[in-house]
């Protein structure tokens, strides 16, 4: 599809997948005031974290433990599987699940865990079982309502994370850099909106280049789960094959991997994260393996973080993702909320 027919979007994304990203700054500033007021028991002292949660309800702890990386003193670890490690234990430790449905078995698993665990928990869902089982064992529930994929909820699933952790004391208010925040992504809305023209719109340009190639998306320090939402996105939205890769661990064995097979690498496409909040040798390591790749004859392109601040960087170039993969979808003319595979997977295994 030409990206310039935005009035045939609609025909395609039956669901209006469009909606949820023009919303997403409104619902992280939501979200965060919704999480200021959420009730909270007093908790005795929290020297560990772990957030569990899987897909698009885990990507927002993702976001949070690399964003608060140079501020919180206390270990925040995301789980992404059945069950907790051996170490989380104990009232010292927080646990918080996160599940959108609230049926996610794997978080299902690990609230079990930690309960057995004797952990402090913390639910956050919109319902399901997850809910109840949390009401029967008189642990805390923060719910929220969205209607939509759990991965169109990431205002949510970050901004009640970052509530909480101010609320805890693990990090001071930060109520002026959301506000910052949510205002720099609207501004940038005015050149990503599905009306302004390709040749205006740095996020069609970027989805066009996109077509037809395989796509690595590579990120260092904080935005390398940036990286990794862009890839989900493409995976989810425009059902593509992507990958994402983190720097600089990339440049010690995927960089040796640029020669063979010609031809596939005739249709690769490395696509680079750069943020000047990011630490000086992480920047000259993108700036550089994009080089080398270039010129080893690998399709290459740099999306530069927009913004002051590390929250601002973090956010404007989630937001620019989110419209990139959209503006793929749309390229290939698929529905950019359905995903049938992983539904029929998970009624495989229901089985």
């Amino acid at each position: 599809m030409n990206l310039d027919s935005h009035d045939q979007f609609s025909s395609i994304d039956v669901e209006d997948m469009l909606s949820h990203i023009v919303g997403l700054p409104d619902q992280l500033q939501n979200a965060w005031k919704l999480g200021l007021t959420m009730p909270l028991a007093p908790m005795s002292a929290v020297k560990s974290v772990v957030i569990a949660g899987m897909g698009g309800s885990a990507i927002g702890a993702d976001l949070l433990a690399s964003f608060l990386s140079d501020r919180v003193t206390v270990p925040v670890m995301v789980q992404r599987d059945y069950g907790l490690p051996a170490y989380v234990f104990g009232k010292e430790t927080l646990v918080v699940i996160s599940s959108h449905s609230g049926d996610t078995e794997e978080s299902l698993s690990a609230f079990e865990a930690a309960c057995r665990s004797n952990c402090q928990v913390l639910v956050i869902t919109t319902g399901g079982k997850l809910l109840s089982d949390a009401q029967s064992a008189h642990v805390p529930a923060w719910v929220f309502v969205h209607a939509g994929q759990p991965r169109s909820a990431l205002g949510y699933t970050f901004g009640l994370l970052l509530a909480l952790f101010v609320r805890l004391g693990l990090v001071a208010d930060m109520s002026l850099e959301v506000n910052q925040t949510v205002a720099l992504m609207k501004e940038m809305q005015t050149k990503l909106d599905a009306g302004v023209p390709v040749k205006n719109n740095p996020a069609k340009r970027l989805a066009g280049q996109m077509v037809g190639r395989h796509i690595t998306v590579y990120g260092s320090g904080f935005m390398a789960p940036v990286a990794r939402r862009l890839k989900c996105q493409i995976n989810e939205c425009a059902k593509t094959i992507a990958s994402f890769e983190f720097l600089p661990e990339a440049d010690h064995n995927t960089l040796a991997g640029i020669c063979f097979p010609q031809e596939a690498l005739d249709r690769e496409m490395a696509v680079f994260l750069q943020a000047s909040q990011d630490g000086e040798r992480n920047q000259k390591r993108v700036l550089e393996t994009k080089q080398i790749m270039m010129l080893e004859g690998i399709n290459t392109d740099l999306v530069d973080a927009r913004g002051e601040s590390r929250l601002e960087q973090l956010w404007t170039t989630v937001l620019f993702s989110d419209y990139v993969a959209y503006y793929l979808a749309m390229a290939y003319e698929v529905d950019p909320t359905a995903i049938d595979p992983i539904w029929a997977l998970k009624e495989a295994l229901g089985k």
